[in-house]
């Protein structure tokens, strides 16, 4: 068995832990040890039925291997949190649940989650760190981003390009051919339609930006 922590004791972290245990039914291979947050006052709670250990700082002064899933949706946060722990001892594992379909040609960065019921069709990339969250799909010849969160049941189309650290919103749907510029956020229940440039908010049906970030913004996104 290998020991994992999951960065993030919130409602995500817990769907993590539910992941691991269901991959764990299939084939025992993680011993979950606990949640990580950089929260001192919950250190020595117990988030479900896992304790909360401690923060980065446990997870770097540890000398043997661990393995680290991340268990937060925001894509600057995850960022943030990679670099926060990143150490030659440590590795980030790509976790796909059990019931996910996936098809040929298909290639997940290190760190990546898909959750349950999920759709990954052919000719896929999806970039390290990326959350592809439950019941959502990804069709032929898509292309996402590093740190990219699919929250549930977004649906993306054939030859979609989405870019770093983009976050899409619940029950949202990227079209045939669109592009999504990095770092940007759309809306739950949004129709993406049309190309969006990268460090803008948009929302609606179809969506339309209705704020734009200076480049490098997440930069600022502190735990």
């Amino acid at each position: 068995m290998n020991d994992i922590v999951i960065y993030g004791a919130g409602g995500m972290g817990r769907e993590v832990a539910q992941l691991l245990a269901d991959l764990n039914e299939r084939e025992p291979t993680w011993s979950v040890l606990g949640y990580i947050s950089d929260d001192d006052s919950i250190h020595g709670t117990t988030s479900g039925d896992l304790p909360v250990i401690g923060g980065g700082a446990w997870v770097r002064a540890r000398t043997q291997p661990i393995a680290v899933a991340f268990g937060v949706g925001s894509p600057a946060l995850k960022r943030i949190l990679v670099e926060r722990v990143r150490a030659p001892h440590v590795s980030f594992p790509t976790l796909v649940h059990p019931t996910v379909i996936m098809g040929r040609r298909v290639s997940l960065g290190e760190g990546t989650i898909v959750c349950a019921a999920s759709v990954i069709t052919v000719d896929i990339h999806v970039g390290a760190f990326s959350t592809v969250n439950l019941c959502c799909t990804i069709t032929h010849d898509a292309v996402l981003g590093e740190y990219t969160t699919l929250a549930p049941s977004v649906n993306v189309s054939g030859n979609v390009t989405i870019g770093n650290g983009t976050d899409i919103g619940t029950g949202s749907k990227v079209i045939q051919g669109v592009s999504i510029g990095e770092w940007s956020i759309v809306g739950a229940g949004a129709v993406v339609s049309r190309d969006l440039p990268a460090n803008v908010t948009a929302v609606g049906v179809p969506a339309k930006a209705i704020k734009e970030r200076p480049s490098g913004w997440y930069r600022d996104d502190h735990a």
